[in-house]
Formats: structure tokens, C-alpha cells, sequence
């Protein structure tokens, strides 16, 4: 039976949907084409009439995972603060989803062996976190210590470069927290809480 075009624009962004959910949860190597389609309702042969190869499939659904964005896993504050997107950010609640969680602290170490074509999704997916969040440091949280003189153009360096210590903090501890979670659930909190905590300061203190 012919397909609509409607039908088969659903199917592709299920087998999307469905992929960038399986690689967070398991990596790159742990999951196969069978494992998507069945999680997306479709047969096997039905994925290479939207993507012409696995790898193809592997750079959508990574560009894909990048729509996440930091905000509150609660969905109920929608005025949320810096403070609000760290702790929600280092939370047992996102270490024990990654399928539904950042992109960076899932797959960061198989994109950096995947070559080139992958590696730019991941470049260009953490680009605009950086770039988000940068803006958000902006909008939100004390502004750094200013030199005499100082043009819009450093400042907003100033804030590029805090955005990229908290986030590399963010997504290191989250990496650390789900690596100890079995063995030692109690380091693994701890690893969030201080983490929460000491960020959380960081950001109440201006910069020199």
C-alpha cells in the first residue's frame, strides 16, 4: 500500500525520534537499524527509503538530540533561572535518563571517534549551546567584572567564556555521576550536589 507523503514524513521523524532517544540511552556502537525501526513501529527495509545510509541516519538523529535544550525535566517553571537549569542539569532525575537528556554527556566520546562528518554535528550542536547559554549568562546572572574601557565586545567574551566553564563542568560531572551511579550511588550524588553548589556560587560571584 502506497504511503502518503504526510505518512511517510511521520514515519521519518519517528525513526528520528526513536533513534536519537536509543543512541543517548546505550551509544552509538549498542544500537542497530532492527533496534530503531522496532522502537518506531516499521520494518527494517523501511528506514533506507528516508536515510540513505546508517551513518547518514546516525548524523540526523544526532542533530536531532541537539533540539534538547537546558531547562527545568519538571516542565513547570517557565521563568527559569541559571540556578533552576544547573540543579535541574546535575539532578539524579537527567543522570538517570539519558535518553531523554543532553546529547554531549550521552555521546561526546563516540562522536570524537566517528570521524569528521559526525564530529561537525557535535561541533555545530555544541556551538549553540554555547551560544545559548552564553545569552542566558547575559540575560541573567551578574554581569563580569568590566576593566575600564572594556567594549561590548569583551564582555560578551567574558560571558562566552563563563558559559564554556560551566557547561564543560556541567557535562563532565553528569558524565562522572552516571559512571559511579551503580557502584557508589552515594559518590555519584555527591558529584551532583557539589557540583550544583559550587557552579551555583560561581555564577553569584562576578568575574575579575
Amino acid at each position: 500500500m502506497k504511503v502518503s507523503k504526510a505518512q511517510a514524513a511521520e514515519n521519518r521523524q519517528g525513526i528520528l525520534d526513536a533513534a536519537a532517544r536509543l543512541y543517548r540511552e546505550r551509544g552509538l556502537a549498542g544500537v542497530g537499524v532492527a533496534d530503531i525501526t522496532r522502537d518506531a513501529g516499521l520494518t527494517h527495509g523501511g528506514l533506507y527509503r528516508h536515510f540513505e545510509s546508517k551513518d547518514a541516519l546516525v548524523r540526523e538523529a544526532c542533530a536531532r538530540a541537539f533540539d534538547w535544550s537546558i531547562a527545568p525535566l519538571d516542565g513547570h517553571t517557565p521563568n527559569a533561572t541559571v540556578a533552576d537549569r544547573i540543579k535541574s542539569y546535575l539532578s539524579p532525575a537527567h543522570r538517570d535518563a539519558p535518553g531523554r537528556g543532553c546529547p554531549a554527556a550521552a555521546l561526546a566520546v563516540d562522536a570524537a571517534r566517528a570521524g569528521p562528518e559526525l564530529s561537525e554535528v557535535f561541533a555545530s550542536g555544541i556551538e549553540r549551546n554555547i551560544q545559548r547559554f552564553t545569552q542566558l549568562l547575559a540575560d541573567h546572572a551578574p554581569a563580569p567584572a568590566e576593566p575600564f574601557g572594556a567594549d561590548a565586545a569583551q564582555v560578551s567574551a567574558a560571558h562566552r567564556a563563563r558559559a564554556m566553564e560551566v557547561l564543560a563542568t556541567m557535562v563532565g560531572g553528569l558524565v562522572l555521576a552516571r559512571a559511579t551511579a551503580a557502584a557508589q550511588p552515594a559518590l555519584s550524588q555527591e558529584l551532583l550536589t557539589t557540583l550544583q553548589e559550587q557552579l551555583i556560587q560561581l555564577l553569584d560571584t562576578p568575574q575579575d
